[in-house]
């Protein structure tokens, strides 16, 4: 069964490009950006726990939250739906694509047959639109092929994986019982609010306090790692390509900005995503620091990557507060 004329959803990042997916079903044809926008989807966290091999770096909000915020800032329903059995969790999909409507997913993309790199991430996204007795057939990011397919076992198996992000069989659906709000007003209260949390974190190791405080982390991970190139060239892969890092998140919002900004006629916003823009390349700059300290076991460039995220720290807070100021 493959739902009739759907169309997949161009994205680079995982859970903008599912729910993308599931809003042009509904006739709602946001950019990439802008979605990710509405969602307040710009953050940070650093994540060590004593049942991960290594610390998790994040340059966005927590999963499952993007796409809360995106439906609640267009007024539209979401319902999720988690459940420790198999069968009750196929049975949750087949129903909404028996009807037409696709199903976003949370996976691990361990599991999933399509992707190159096997890595245990939890937290990965995809939207299904058809299915038959032996495969599934996915939305994913343009980097592991929109028109993505694979085993229903597979499937099965990415999806009841546990461990840190994961969630019980997570799916959900998307739908449209209201008329949009209006767009400048969601968009300048987007901003905003995505502005307060980054400034305002609860603990020390989320938005620009994270930031500070992994510049010290990664000396101490570097001392103790067992494995110093398997860490930081995992790290760097999965920020970079994998979708979970600074670099991807900064320059989406750069483009965010860039659209804010000609909505709203604001100059504070376009100087805004200028400034992303800078914040984007030091972030890369992180990510290939990682990658030399992996090569050589040298910790120089650690060292080095700490005194980019001293400044990026600093100029990340700096830009938040230019930007809750210019939608108050």
């Amino acid at each position: 069964m493959i739902i009739d004329n759907f169309e997949p959803f161009n994205g680079q990042h995982c859970e903008t490009t599912a729910t993308g997916s599931l809003l042009k079903q509904l006739g709602i044809n946001l950019s990439e950006p802008m979605l990710f926008g509405i969602g307040e989807g710009l953050g940070y966290i650093f994540w060590n726990m004593r049942i991960m091999e290594f610390p998790f770096i994040g340059g966005r909000i927590k999963p499952d939250e993007l796409t809360e915020n995106i439906c609640l800032n267009l007024n539209l329903d979401l319902e999720v739906k988690e459940t420790c059995s198999e069968r009750k969790a196929w049975q949750n999909i087949t129903q909404a694509l028996d009807n037409g409507k696709a199903v976003g997913l949370k996976l691990d993309c361990y599991h999933l047959e399509y992707f190159t790199k096997k890595i245990h991430f939890a937290g990965h996204y995809a939207s299904i639109y058809g299915y038959d007795e032996d495969f599934a057939y996915l939305n994913d990011t343009n980097q592991q092929g929109r028109d993505a397919k694979t085993s229903l076992k597979s499937l099965a198996l990415a999806r009841n994986e546990r461990g840190p992000m994961s969630s019980r069989n997570l799916s959900y659906t998307i739908s449209k019982n209201n008329e949009l709000p209006d767009m400048k007003l969601t968009v300048r209260q987007a901003i905003n609010n995505n502005a307060s949390d980054f400034l305002n974190p609860p603990i020390k190791n989320i938005g620009y306090k994270g930031i500070l405080k992994t510049s010290g982390e990664i000396k101490k991970w570097f001392a103790t790692s067992e494995n110093i190139k398997r860490d930081f060239h995992t790290t760097a892969s999965l920020m970079e390509s994998g979708g979970t890092g600074g670099s991807l998140f900064r320059n989406i919002y750069r483009d965010f900005l860039g659209e804010a900004s000609e909505m709203l006629e604001s100059d504070p916003l376009a100087k805004a995503g200028q400034e992303y823009s800078s914040i984007a390349k030091l972030w890369k700059n992180v990510a290939e620091l990682f990658v030399q300290a992996g090569e050589t076991e040298d910790i120089k460039h650690i060292n080095q990557a700490s005194e980019i995220l001293i400044e990026l720290s600093e100029r990340e807070k700096t830009v938040m507060e230019q930007l809750k100021k210019a939608t108050e």
